[in-house]
C-alpha cells in the first residue's frame, strides 16, 4: 500500500501514466480528465456551501444561549 504522501520517482510516474493510457486509450483521457475536474469542482462547491451553512448556524446557537 502506498503512503499518503507518496511522491514517487519519475520512472514510477511514467509507468503509471503508461498503464492509464493502455487501459483507457488516448482518446478517452481528455474526457476522463474533464469529468474528474467537474467532480472536484462540485465537491468544492458543496464543501463551501456546507461551511457557509455551518457558519450561519453558529451565531444563532450562541444568541440562544445568551438569552
Amino acid at each position: 500500500m502506498l503512503p499518503i504522501a507518496w511522491g514517487g520517482s519519475p520512472q514510477d510516474w511514467g509507468i503509471i501514466i503508461l498503464v492509464v493510457v493502455l487501459l483507457f486509450g488516448v482518446k478517452k483521457l481528455p474526457e476522463i480528465g474533464k469529468s474528474m475536474a467537474e467532480g472536484i469542482h462540485e465537491f468544492k462547491k458543496a464543501s463551501r456551501k456546507l461551511n457557509e451553512d455551518v457558519d450561519d448556524d453558529e451565531p444563532k446557537k450562541s444568541e440562544a444561549k445568551s438569552e
